[in-house]
C-alpha cells in the first residue's frame, strides 16, 4: 500500500489523553476523585477491546508533570487510585495477555507506588496480546531534557560520536524507545491540545479531537474513532498528485 493512500488497515499504536474526568464528575454533584475512579474503569473496556479492533499498541496518559498542581486532596487521591488501579488489574493483565510498560519520570513517586510499577512491568513481561503503556508522571518535554542528558552523557564518556548524532539517534534515549511511534492520538472532552504529550514521538501521528469526556469514551466511539482513522489519506509530506 502505497504511504499517501487511505489507511485502511486501522492503527497499530493509539495514545489517548484521557480528559474530562473531573467534569464529568461536577457535572453530577460529585468531587473530581469520583470522575477519576469512572475513568479508570473506563481504561478497562477500552484496554480489553483493542487486540478486536486491530491495537497492538496503547498509550495513556494517566498523569503528567503539571498535574503535581492539582489540590494535594486530588493529587493525593489519585497516587492512590494508581496503587489500588495496579493491584487490582495486574492479575487479569496477565490473564488477558497485556503486556504493561510505564514511561515518565519515577523518581518523584513514592517508593511503594514504584515498586508496584516493577511488579507489574514483571509480571507481565511475557504478555503478547496487547501492549499498554502508561504515563505517569510524564511529560514530552521532561522526556526530550532526560533523554538529552543521557545522550550527552554517552558523548562525554566516548560512547557516541557526536558527529554521527541524528534524528535516528534521540529516539534511542527516550522513554518509548522500545514502541512504534503512535498513528493515532485521541483527545476526549472538547479541548484541541496536545498538552505536552509523545512530543516527538506525535510528529507524523493523526490527531482526533473528540467532546466525548472520558468517562463516556466506550467502546462503540472508540470503534468509530479508528474507523475514522482509516478513511483518512496519509501523505507524509508527499504531494497530492
Amino acid at each position: 500500500m502505497a504511504r499517501n493512500s487511505p489507511d485502511t488497515s486501522g492503527p497499530r499504536h493509539v495514545a489517548i489523553i484521557m480528559d474530562g474526568n473531573g467534569r464529568w464528575a461536577q457535572a453530577r454533584g460529585r468531587p473530581r476523585l469520583f470522575g477519576h475512579h469512572a475513568g479508570a474503569r473506563r481504561v478497562r473496556e477500552i484496554v480489553s477491546a483493542c487486540p478486536d479492533l486491530g491495537v497492538d499498541y496503547l498509550t495513556i496518559f494517566a498523569f503528567s508533570t503539571e498535574n503535581w498542581k492539582r489540590t494535594q486532596t486530588e493529587v493525593s487521591g489519585l497516587m492512590a487510585l494508581f496503587r489500588r488501579y495496579i493491584v487490582k488489574e495486574m492479575q487479569e493483565f496477565v490473564k488477558e495477555n497485556v503486556r504493561v510498560r510505564f514511561i515518565g519520570d519515577r523518581t518523584r513517586l513514592d517508593k511503594p507506588l514504584q515498586d508496584l510499577m516493577d511488579e507489574a512491568e514483571e509480571m507481565t513481561s511475557r504478555c503478547t496480546r496487547l501492549n499498554l503503556t502508561i504515563a505517569l508522571n510524564y511529560g514530552g518535554r521532561d522526556e526530550v531534557a532526560r533523554a538529552t542528558r543521557r545522550l550527552a552523557q554517552d558523548v562525554a564518556d566516548g560512547k557516541l560520536d557526536p558527529a554521527k548524532v541524528d534524528q535516528e539517534t534521540l529516539p534511542r534515549y527516550l522513554d518509548t524507545c522500545v514502541l512504534p511511534d503512535p498513528d493515532l492520538v485521541i483527545r476526549t472532552s472538547g479541548e484541541a491540545r496536545i498538552s505536552n504529550f509523545l512530543l516527538w514521538q506525535s510528529a507524523y501521528s493523526e490527531y482526533e479531537f473528540i467532546d466525548t469526556l472520558w468517562p463516556d469514551f466506550t467502546r462503540a466511539i472508540f470503534t468509530d474513532v479508528l474507523r475514522n482513522y482509516g478513511a483518512r489519506e496519509r501523505r507524509f509530506g508527499a504531494a497530492t498528485g
